[in-house]
């Protein structure tokens, strides 16, 4: 299994040494075509205005839009969170608009050095180390987005279907906790994609016997 990274600015090289260090391979994303062949794609922290800018002029946001939109899982990550909302305030921005909710940036201020907290979530017993810098604050989730993790009242970790999201950055502490669950969000994307695939595949087989036997039977 491959995960892509998109690598424009930001912390995604402590997102690829995590991944490696579970034993999995992966892409920096810069343009389309880094990401064939990925089961999953991460959209890490950094300053999301910035990204969304290079994500539109090098043809990688309706990539993504339509990547997610194929069943494939997406993980955003602080600035990754902000561009996986619908609607972004302080001040307004336009998003990929993948997850209904609402996101407040630099919701936690806008300090340089990190803030550590710890929380409770549905992801283990123990609780989660969480490091938020500039973190935006999730306002409102809509229907269907389920909240796995919550700091001081608010959501931290949202998910819907095989998109996620985390105000906070789990790629700087050691626990792999969160990225372990992606990892198994893209591994069921890939499974998805297999089955299709194979259905594809048998029905190409049958149409092409079908009308194999047709060709026998008019030669006759």
């Amino acid at each position: 299994m491959k995960i892509g990274i998109l690598a424009v600015q930001g912390d995604f090289a402590a997102h690829a040494a995590m991944l490696g260090g579970l034993g999995i391979a992966t892409v920096e994303v810069r343009t389309p075509e880094d990401m064939k062949g990925c089961a999953g794609l991460i959209l890490p922290g950094g300053e999301s205005t910035t990204q969304l800018q290079f994500l539109q002029e090098e043809g990688l946001y309706e990539t993504i839009k339509k990547f997610a939109a194929d069943g494939h899982a997406v993980f955003g990550t602080c600035a990754g969170a902000i561009l996986l909302a619908t609607d972004v305030e302080g001040p307004k921005q336009e998003s990929l608009g993948l997850l209904d909710m609402t996101v407040l940036r630099n919701g936690y201020g806008r300090q340089i050095a990190s803030d550590v907290f710890s929380a409770q979530s549905t992801l283990k017993e123990e609780p989660l180390e969480m490091v938020f810098i500039r973190g935006p604050i999730i306002e409102r989730t809509g229907p269907g987005i389920e909240i796995l993790a919550k700091h001081a009242g608010k959501p931290a970790i949202v998910q819907k279907g095989r998109l996620l999201a985390t105000t906070f950055h789990p790629e700087l502490t050691s626990d792999t906790t969160v990225h372990e669950y992606f990892l198994k969000l893209a591994a069921e994307s890939g499974h998805d994609s297999a089955r299709t695939n194979g259905a594809k595949s048998t029905a190409a087989k049958s149409t092409g016997t079908k009308r194999d036997v047709k060709l026998a039977k008019s030669s006759r």
